[in-house]
C-alpha cells in the first residue's frame, strides 16, 4: 500500500497510472476539473485500453458540468454509465488502471488536489481490487452490492459496522480527520473510549464533542479529508464522514489501512497538521471567517 498526501502529491499519481494503463481503466467520478486526467483518458482510448467512467447522476450545484464531462468523455470514446438513483448521493471516488486501485477522499479537481489536505491509499492488493472491480460493476449496472472484503469500507453496506469495529479496537490513540463528525452512535464509541484511557484528538468539526477529546481547526488549507489513524499501526481512508447520511444513506467508499508503514505517514502529516492548527474554540486572530467552498 501507499499513501497519497494532498497537496504534496498532486495530480500526476493519477494521470500517471492512466497513461501506463495497457488494459483497463475504471473510474467513479463525483466532481471532475482535470484536464490533464482527462486528455490521459482519451489516450488510454486510442491505445486500445478499456476504459469505463462511472459519473455521479447528481452532485450539489454541478450536475451541468457532469452532463458535459458525460458528453466529452463519450466522444473520446469511453465507456460512461450514470449512477442510480436509490441512495442520496453517489460520492465515493475510486480508480482502477490494470492492477492498481486507488481509493480517494479527494475529487478529481484543483480544489481538492491543490489546495486542500485530502489523502488516497494506493493498493495492489489482489482481493481489494476484486472487491473495488466488484463494486464499480455493480454500481455501474446498478445492482446490489455485498462486500467480499471488509478491508473495502462502502457505505451503506458495511461501514458503519467496519468503522464501529475499528475505533472501538483502539487501545492508546485516535487521530481523526473529519469534516462533520456528528453520529450519534459513532461519538458514544469516542466517548466510551474516552473513558478507557484512549487519547483521542480530531482535526474538523464535530458536533458536541464529549469532555475529553481534543479538537483543533485546520487554518493553512482547506480541509477535505476523512481518515482516521488507530494506536499508530492502522489506518482507515475514505470518503465517508462518521454522520449518519454518510454511513447510512449514501454510497461512499473507504479502506482499512493495515499496514503500519503507511499508518506511520498518515500519523507523521497528523501531528503537523496538529502543531499548525487552531484550538477550535479560539479563532485565529485576525482571521475573519469566510464562506466555505462546496463540500464534498
Amino acid at each position: 500500500m501507499k499513501l497519497l498526501v494532498q497537496p504534496d502529491d498532486g495530480s500526476m499519481p493519477l494521470v500517471r497510472a492512466v497513461r501506463h494503463a495497457r488494459r483497463q481503466v475504471q473510474l467513479v467520478i463525483f466532481r471532475f476539473g482535470m484536464g490533464d486526467l482527462e486528455k490521459a483518458l482519451a489516450g488510454a482510448v486510442e491505445r486500445g485500453v478499456a476504459v469505463h467512467a462511472l459519473i455521479a447522476n447528481t452532485n450539489r450545484g454541478g450536475e451541468k458540468h457532469l452532463r458535459k464531462l458525460e458528453q466529452r468523455l463519450l466522444e473520446a470514446g469511453v465507456t460512461v454509465a450514470r449512477t442510480g438513483d436509490e441512495l442520496t448521493r453517489y460520492h465515493g471516488k475510486l480508480l482502477i488502471a490494470d492492477d492498481a486501485l486507488f481509493v480517494m477522499g479527494f475529487n478529481y479537481t484543483r480544489l481538492d488536489i491543490e489546495r486542500s489536505r485530502s489523502f488516497a491509499i494506493v493498493s495492489r492488493d489482489a482481493r481489494l481490487l476484486k472487491a473495488a472491480s466488484e463494486l464499480f460493476a455493480s454500481d455501474a449496472t446498478r445492482q446490489p452490492f455485498t462486500p467480499s472484503d471488509d478491508r473495502l469500507v462502502v457505505s451503506p453496506e458495511n461501514a458503519r459496522d467496519v468503522l464501529a469495529g475499528f475505533i472501538s479496537a483502539a487501545k492508546r490513540s485516535l487521530c481523526i480527520y473529519d469534516m462533520n463528525l456528528s453520529d450519534p452512535r459513532m461519538l458514544k464509541l469516542l466517548q466510551e473510549r474516552l473513558k478507557a484511557g484512549v487519547d483521542i484528538r480530531v482535526i474538523g468539526k464535530v458536533k458536541q464533542p464529549p469532555a475529553g477529546l481534543g479538537l483543533r481547526k485546520l487554518v493553512k488549507m482547506r480541509l477535505h479529508a476523512r481518515a482516521i489513524v488507530r494506536d499508530g499501526s492502522r489506518a482507515f481512508v475514505g470518503s465517508q464522514s462518521l454522520k449518519r447520511m454518510e454511513l447510512d444513506e449514501r454510497r461512499e467508499v473507504g479502506v482499512i489501512v493495515t499496514d503500519p508503514r503507511v499508518a506511520r505517514r498518515l500519523q507523521a502529516v497528523f501531528e503537523v497538521d496538529w502543531e499548525n492548527a487552531k484550538p477550535k474554540l479560539e479563532p485565529a486572530e485576525g482571521r475573519p471567517s469566510a464562506a466555505s467552498p462546496p463540500s464534498a
